[in-house]
């Protein structure tokens, strides 16, 4: 929840980019961000986004320090600090920040990037006051004692072990990456630290660190949404215009990055690295610099979808990589382009690193086409508008413009210069910056793998790393908590801005398809999905993955179309597609801007309706599974979930991993893939939806065109399986020796999304485990520190659901966080909440309801999940209604039905000598099994 910002989400089945290297792109079509500018006496920077379309209102406070700035012997310091920002303040009581914001609806958090510290909340309008009040607080007068300092440091210190031990590709991306590309320049240093420069950091390099950095004069406040513009003029001045700036000057980075000229190269191993990977980077100027724009698209056609040139070269045609992957990490000082695969199982490292460096050799060699040049930008503009769909992604883009370019319109400038990029550009800036003799190499290997008797290179910090003295004051100003009496009250809320409901807009086909439209014009884009019956839950036995792999397999090949040719098609309009199962049945979607809308469409179509299943497409997609799975597995947090869902289902149709495992995904026969892709794609079981910038009338005679042929089959559809008795509950203790924390579930059976209990239990899970407020969390991370998060989902099917609590933590703690879980879950069924309590969870869950339905994906993935689980569709209008109508009463019965942990199988998976014998104590019965010993397609999991 306060994070470190990401530098990949390399969860390698999906290979997503990180967040902070998604490229701003350029087109007409993406209309300038609307602002206003001032500057306070005080030298606080204040720019307003107004839309008063919107029923909420986003804050943000940008601190121009991040983890560049840490001093020296403190790697990690400014991501703790940023932790340590949401404790007291003067006038706010420990934890207060969350509770202005979830208790009301809203959301918050910060992350730290090398650059800045930022601080984000969204909150309904009538709080924009309190949230101001909040903010200038926290920047005049945070209060930091040492109890609350302890224990933000220990949840510091679980987020490293979760995000970069625990993963196993966290330390290739977090740790050994920056300090391999810098040998002058403190972005050498992780921004998670580590474990040691963490425990040396005392409470007074806090407060000094906040003095120096922490002020109106180093700071951009961002305000999006609905609100009065004199009115947020007078409340700034009021709470931020007193805040005194101080005399002295802001330490600054002035280190400067060396060009590389001979090219590096490290070998590394590691213990629990499913599969080998590699990554390249070379350095690439600052995100201002005017060549950003032609690095920018080079980037968007190395790796931007299945189009581009890594996934068709390295991941599609020749099967080197399981993923593969580029990410344009520009910063405020010297970045990088950084290029990576993970190896398909028994490919070669050697043969992935040559296969990345010849298709950036042939950027180099030769200019791209032109039908290459459009469909970057193509897509870039499409990644623009997404980002643009909230007033928290204006804010955003905007405030990351002033400070990391040092301009406002610097995202709509460089959008702009993206379009003018020509071929010769991103020849001449490959040219320039991404030669052999420029690179920097990671091999990241296996530890078995490592020959014996071989010699580390250990890639560590550089020993010429500058890092800029941090001076301590001259006086330390230490801030103290007002007595209760003395405390500036909050501002009350003002007037609430009622929201309206989507109004979907339903017709039916002659074969049975059902259309469904939402329109919403503001922006040029539509989400189209296609939802159908069949799922995971009619997989045949021993067969778990067929409908996912059937699924995957719908946008790789027609009986007309290549799957080349279907990525290229759909990405040339800037557009996105894509198919996936769960478990009552599943989606295929679209997302494109509204003038591609019918090109798009005859797309979908043609994949929804003449799928080739080519043999050769068959065997790619299950080996790729199969590598995905592999990583799955060897994350202990991945494998505690897989294994826990299975305890509590057992044999019965929910229980099976939904993407298959290794044994079954090889089991799997082309008539397998056949039987489940006609069991749910047929129109009398399927919807389309088209959520955006359409009109019922144009859906209507898009569907009636390109769906209206589509002939449902004679036969009955299958039936799903009937619901069964679940199984005895289990405590189960996978051994994994490597693990860098361990990954802990307590679940049991829930109940189905149409039983009449399902929202008070909704509502029961929200106090138990629905956000940072909520017991879990507060419990296991907030009073002891033992994890960076803790929480509890409800997931409620056709059949039943499950109720899953879940954390990780290290492996010293595991049986303890065990009962503190059970604990809470027994506690809730006993003794009913408080109706504030009880108020405040509901007001958090209408808050996250509003927000997935704010954008045309997020809806569209909403009524998505009311079509596979048989929901009318008015229910959308009923959510709020629906989730106030649950008193005390109901949500302690639903707890005490559906909650009780006596029922619920425990599962923690993780270096089990740490933690067995205390566990044991505590649930004799327990059952041990090796992590290679696991076989997830029995229900006995042996």
């Amino acid at each position: 929840m306060r994070h470190l910002r990401p530098l990949a989400a390399l969860l390698l089945a999906t290979a997503a980019i990180p967040a902070h290297a998604q490229s701003r792109s350029a087109s007409p079509a993406v209309a300038p961000i609307a602002f206003t500018e001032r500057t306070l006496p005080n030298g606080l920077r204040v720019f307003a986004i107004r839309d008063t379309k919107t029923t909420n209102v986003s804050v943000q406070v940008w601190y121009h320090v991040g983890s560049k700035d840490d001093p020296a012997g403190r790697s990690g310091f400014a991501h703790m600090f940023e932790h340590l920002m949401f404790k007291a303040t003067r006038n706010l009581a420990p934890e207060q920040f969350d509770r202005l914001t979830e208790d009301v609806g809203g959301n918050n958090n910060a992350s730290t990037a090398d650059d800045y510290t930022e601080y984000h909340e969204v909150v309904p309008a009538n709080h924009l006051q309190r949230l101001l009040f909040a903010e200038a607080d926290r920047m005049a007068a945070l209060v930091v004692d040492p109890a609350s300092y302890a224990s933000e440091r220990d949840v510091v210190k679980e987020e490293l072990r979760q995000r970069t031990l625990a993963d196993p590709y966290g330390k290739l991306l977090a740790i050994y990456y920056p300090e391999l590309s810098y040998t002058v320049h403190p972005y050498a240093r992780p921004g998670i630290g580590n474990l040691a420069d963490l425990t040396a950091a005392s409470i007074d390099d806090v407060r000094a660190f906040h003095q120096i950095y922490y002020r109106p004069d180093n700071a951009v406040l961002v305000v999006a949404g609905n609100f009065d513009s004199a009115q947020l003029d007078r409340w700034v001045d009021q709470y931020f215009r007193p805040i005194a700036r101080p005399s002295t000057a802001i330490p600054r980075v002035t280190a400067v990055e060396p060009a590389r000229t001979a090219a590096v190269s490290r070998t590394v191993y590691e213990a629990n690295v499913p599969l080998p990977a590699v990554l390249l980077s070379w350095h690439v100027p600052a995100d201002r610099d005017p060549d950003y724009a032609a690095l920018a698209v080079l980037d968007a056609i190395l790796s931007t979808g299945e189009s581009s040139r890594l996934y068709q070269s390295l991941v599609y045609r020749d099967g080197l990589a399981q993923a593969a992957d580029t990410f344009l990490d520009t910063r405020e000082g010297t970045g990088n382009l950084v290029a990576y695969a993970v190896i398909a199982g028994g490919k070669s490292v050697a043969d992935g690193e040559a296969a990345l460096r010849r298709e950036v050799a042939r950027l180099r060699d030769a200019p791209t086409t032109a039908a290459e040049l459009a469909r970057a930008k193509n897509q870039i503009v499409t990644r623009a508008i997404r980002s643009r769909e909230t007033a928290e992604g204006r804010a955003t883009t905007l405030a990351n413009s002033v400070v990391v370019d040092g301009d406002p319109r610097a995202a709509d400038r460089q959008l702009a210069a993206i379009d003018r990029v020509t071929a010769a550009d991103v020849q001449r800036v490959a040219r320039r910056y991404l030669n052999d003799a420029q690179s920097a190499a990671i091999r990241y290997l296996p530890l078995a793998a490592k020959p014996a008797g071989a010699t580390d290179a250990p890639i560590a910090i550089a020993p010429t790393v500058q890092v800029t003295p941090v001076p301590r004051p001259a006086q330390l100003v230490v801030a103290t908590a007002a007595s209760p009496g003395d405390r500036v009250p909050l501002p009350v809320p003002g007037p609430l801005i009622g929201a309206t409901s989507p109004h979907p807009v339903e017709m039916r086909l002659a074969n049975g398809l059902r259309v469904v439209t939402v329109e919403r014009h503001d922006l040029p884009l539509v989400t189209a999905a296609l939802v159908t019956g069949g799922g995971a839950a009619t997989d045949p036995a021993g067969r778990a993955g067929a409908s996912s792999l059937a699924a995957d397999l719908l946008t790789k090949g027609t009986t007309t179309r290549s799957a080349t040719q279907i990525a290229e098609e759909i990405e040339s309009l800037g557009g996105s597609i894509g198919a996936g199962a769960a478990r009552d049945g599943g989606t295929l979607s679209l997302t494109v801007k509204s003038d591609q809308l019918a090109r798009g469409m005859a797309v979908l179509a043609d994949v929804a309706e003449h799928p080739a299943f080519a043999p050769s497409e068959i065997a790619r997609a299950r080996a790729q599974a199969i590598d995905g799975v592999t990583v799955q597995l060897a994350d202990p947090a991945g494998l505690a979930s897989l294994v826990a869902t299975r305890a509590v289902f057992g044999d019965a149709p929910y229980g099976a991993p939904l993407t298959g495992t290794p044994g079954s995904l090889k089991a799997i026969t082309p008539d397998d893939l056949r039987r489940a892709y006609a069991g749910g794609y047929r129109p009398d079981r399927a919807a389309l939806l088209m959520i955006g910038d359409v009109r019922p009338a144009q859906a209507e005679a898009l569907a009636t065109r390109l769906f209206g042929g589509w002939s449902a089959p004679t036969d009955a559809a299958t039936a799903p399986a009937a619901p069964v008795t679940p199984p005895a509950p289990r405590t189960i203790v996978v051994d994994m020796p490597a693990a860098g924390q361990a990954g802990v579930v307590v679940a049991r059976p829930g109940v189905a999304r149409a039983d009449p209990g399902y929202y008070p239990l909704l509502v029961a899970n929200a106090v138990l485990g629905g956000g940072y407020s909520a017991r879990l969390n507060q419990e296991v991370r907030v009073k002891r520190g033992l994890a960076y998060g803790a929480s509890s989902g409800i997931s409620a099917r056709r059949l039943g659901g499950i109720v899953a609590a879940r954390t990780q933590t290290k492996n010293e703690s595991a049986a303890d966080v065990v009962a503190l879980v059970e604990g809470e879950m027994a506690k809730l069924g006993r003794t009913p909440a408080s109706a504030a309590e009880l108020e405040t969870r509901k007001a958090s869950l209408l808050g996250d309801y509003g927000r997935a339905v704010e954008t045309t994906g997020g809806l569209a993935s909403v009524l998505a999940d009311y079509l596979l689980e048989d929901v009318p569709l008015a229910e959308i209008g009923q959510y709020a209604a629906k989730v106030a109508a649950v008193d005390p009463a109901a949500a302690t019965r639903a707890a005490a039905a559906a909650l009780d942990p006596a029922a619920a199988s425990i599962v923690v998976v993780g270096d089990a000598k740490a933690f067995l014998e205390p566990l044991k104590r505590a649930h004799p019965q327990l059952e041990v099994i090796p992590q290679g010993a696991v076989q997830l397609d029995s229900a006995t999991l042996r």
